[in-house]
């Protein structure tokens, strides 16, 4: 069977382009790692508290996910190569600013200007990338490309602050991104080519007011229960949430031109492919946040130690992004995420075998086994999510997929945290001190109250009953991958290979 070329072929020029849409794909991915270590060093230098610190860690990515669907269809609306420029100027000019912030308020308002300045950033380097490449194999190889450069941030970030820090003060790690913006704003003009929807109306402030209102109290409320359970004022924030999510979802189905054009989600292949995206995000992120802790609180690596141990995974990760357009040549899309998807449900599996002793490297390896089975669905999803809408809507399309990443990273660690954390409590003795059931953290700080062998009983019990919530967790997540990898092969069975033919291609557009 031949192969089908569906669009002219990207040659050199786009090539290169893709490599300077990169630069702020990584920026955007190492500036929320490198946090993780400066957190402790600017805190010292700017004496900022337990609640600033808590705001100048989190605003960025509150910021992000609240601006993201706005600055998709900003993008279809004044040009997206328009946009991504004035976001690489407003980035690199943040960055200055939070490097040499004075205070934790300058801090904390230098961090949110610079998650708006962000949230343009992915959904123009996406949509640019359908611009750029036509050809169906070609795109899906650009669209692996580019999401392993997130992982890339994530990979390098711990690493490249931690040299950072050793050499410079806590303001250098802003500065990391300054040089690639420029480099950004010089050769970008040149290289990416321009697309704006000429037909868009205005832009709707009301919609893009109820989206902030919607979005960030929803997220705010799923990370306060996360941190501190489920208690009055961050329930009411959710709701609060989901009631403004609600009135703006009235407020589209209205407009002539919507911020988001729900008519998106009627194509089967964009809402079922998003909410396989959504719900990897949710489980694979939240397992992610215990598994972490397992290093650290179990098996007693350091903070850097055990971000290094995260690496093989992550470099897995890496793999799995390049090889899916390869394997989506051969294996139609909904054949190829459900078997990745099975990968990672054993991924899972192996993590439950791990035991509080001596279950670092099972850990490991399920995190990587994990991380390669997500590479169809995370590349090869985000192509077929954006590549739905058409082309004058690629901006807001990639906005609300990447929205989604961020809704299902915090429902994750919400939901996942709750459960975890149950299962903690059941794993320990009734007779366990009252200051050790509330997290393995406060049993580790008890035990150190405590003479010798009671101390040390006290430790082990704890890192027992939280490995057994690490099992409950990953087996959860594990069932939960398998029925989301029954739904993709059930409602997307009529998608394409990447090399179909046109006729083979027609089923698409009669099962969207």
């Amino acid at each position: 069977m031949g192969e089908a070329e569906t669009g002219q072929r990207a040659g050199r020029k786009e090539w290169l382009a893709l490599a300077v849409l990169a630069l702020p794909t990584l920026l955007v991915s190492l500036d929320t790692f490198v946090m993780l270590l400066a957190l402790p060093h600017l805190s010292e230098g700017l004496g900022a508290g337990s609640t600033e610190q808590l705001w100048i860690m989190d605003v960025y990515g509150f910021m992000v996910a609240g601006f993201m669907v706005t600055m998709g269809t900003l993008g279809d609306r004044i040009g997206r190569r328009k946009l991504l420029l004035i976001g690489a100027a407003a980035f690199g000019i943040c960055s200055i600013l939070a490097a040499y912030s004075s205070s934790p308020l300058m801090l904390i308002v230098a961090r949110a200007a610079l998650g708006i300045a962000g949230a343009t950033l992915a959904p123009s380097t996406l949509s640019l990338i359908m611009v750029m490449f036509h050809d169906r194999r070609q795109r899906a190889t650009a669209v692996g490309i580019w999401a392993g450069v997130f992982t890339v941030g994530a990979i390098i970030g711990p690493l490249v602050g931690g040299a950072m820090l050793d050499h410079f003060w806590w303001g250098s790690v802003f500065l990391l991104g300054v040089p690639a913006m420029v480099v950004l704003l010089a050769v970008g003009r040149v290289l990416l080519p321009e697309y704006r929807d000429v037909t868009a109306g205005r832009l709707d402030l009301t919609s893009v007011a109820f989206s902030l209102a919607a979005i960030l109290p929803i997220i705010y409320g799923l990370k306060e229960i996360a941190r501190l359970g489920w208690r009055p004022v961050p329930i009411a924030v959710l709701v609060f949430g989901l009631v403004m999510g609600w009135i703006f979802l009235r407020r589209q189905r209205r407009l002539a031109d919507p911020l988001v054009d729900l008519g998106l989600f009627r194509h089967r292949g964009f809402s079922v492919t998003l909410t396989g995206m959504l719900m990897y995000s949710m489980l694979s992120g939240g397992t992610m946040v215990f598994i972490a802790q397992y290093f650290q609180l179990v098996a007693g690596l350091s903070p850097l130690r055990a971000g290094l141990a995260l690496v093989p995974g992550m470099v897995a990760a890496i793999i799995g992004f390049q090889v899916a357009p390869l394997l989506a040549r051969r294996i139609r899309p909904a054949f190829l995420f459900a078997g990745g998807l099975a990968v990672s449900v054993c991924g899972m599996l192996i993590v439950t075998q791990a035991s509080a002793t001596d279950g670092l490297v099972l850990v490991m390896i399920g995190f990587a086994v994990t991380s390669i089975g997500a590479g169809p669905l995370v590349s090869l999803g985000t192509n077929i999510v954006i590549g739905a809408a058409p082309p004058e809507k690629a901006g807001s399309a990639s906005g609300i997929a990447q929205t989604g990443n961020e809704f299902g990273y915090a429902l994750g660690i919400a939901v996942l945290g709750s459960i975890g954390a149950a299962a903690y409590r059941a794993g320990l003795p009734a007779d366990t001190i009252a200051a050790a059931r509330d997290s393995i953290t406060s049993a580790l700080a008890a035990a150190q109250e405590l003479p010798g062998k009671a101390g040390a009983d006290l430790v082990a019990l704890a890192q027992q009953a939280f490995t057994s919530s690490l099992h409950t967790v990953a087996l959860v997540s594990g069932v939960l991958l398998a029925a989301i990898a029954l739904l993709i092969l059930a409602r997307l069975r009529h998608l394409p290979r990447l090399n179909a033919t046109q006729e083979e291609e027609q089923p698409v557009a009669h099962g969207s």
